[in-house]
């Protein structure tokens, strides 16, 4: 029997490369994000692998989230795996100087966006007794560094509701990890600086993790034996120690 995976911000980056190895690997998607074209795009290309639906819709919005998930066709309701990957970072800003709209936008997709695509899908799983929640964490839920405040903050909180789910789940059989990369080379910056030059420095001088580097660290913990579980998982590229410390070259 195929299982189902639902991957939020599939339009780009770890999202968007989850969805081809996982497709790759005969899972059904259902592909999630704000931008019609590159969901209709990515399914085209996928659609000769797999079966994929899509959903547009926002993970800010809770209504649109629980409308947009109720409306799943008969084949694709049952959602075998959750990959919690919409996520944001706005700004790099002392906490004296930083947006409210910025902190707003991180707190609402990474925290309470993670929170209502997972409510609209933990009933079915716990109905079940089966289903696994991988969330997509960051090493800046592991440490907090200059300026990284707020978004610090809500990576934390991934990792927190992340050890909440799996206590809570843990009678109904249910697995939840989180995947925490350090510096992957994707549109995360360009959105972080506002399209700003100082976005093409940010992976100048070392070898970046590439999305497809985390997506296939993503299906390895998805096709553990039923009895394994990848709690936590934090990766960095080789030239990362910490986040503040990167071997850059000249």
């Amino acid at each position: 029997m195929k299982k189902t995976a639902l991957i939020t911000g599939a339009t780009s980056g770890i999202g968007e490369a989850t969805a081809y190895e996982f497709a790759k690997q005969g899972i059904n998607l259902v592909l999630c994000g704000r931008r019609l074209q590159r969901l209709e795009t990515i399914q085209k290309a996928l659609e000769r692998l797999t079966d994929v639906h899509i959903l547009n819709f926002d993970v800010r919005d809770k209504n649109d989230t629980f409308k947009a998930i109720e409306s799943l066709p008969k084949d694709f309701k049952n959602i075998d795996i959750l990959v919690n990957n919409a996520g944001n970072a706005h700004g790099l800003d002392p906490i004296q100087t930083g947006s409210i709209d910025d902190w707003d936008a991180m707190m609402d997709i990474n925290v309470k966006g993670l929170l209502y695509v997972s409510k609209a899908v933990i009933p079915q799983m716990t109905a079940r007794k089966s289903g696994h929640i991988i969330n997509i964490g960051s090493s800046a839920g592991k440490e907090v560094y200059p300026k990284g405040n707020v978004y610090c903050a809500s990576k934390h909180a991934v990792l927190a509701i992340t050890e909440g789910m799996r206590i809570d789940l843990n009678p109904f059989g249910i697995k939840v990890g989180a995947v925490n990369p350090g510096l992957v080379e994707t549109e995360f910056s360009q959105v972080r600086f506002k399209g700003d030059a100082i976005a093409d420095n940010v992976y100048q001088g070392f070898k970046a993790l590439q999305a497809k580097d985390i997506a296939e660290i993503i299906y390895f913990a998805v096709s553990r034996p039923p009895h394994v579980n990848i709690a936590d998982l934090l990766v960095f590229p080789t030239a990362q120690a910490s986040s503040t410390l990167v071997k850059k070259s000249l």
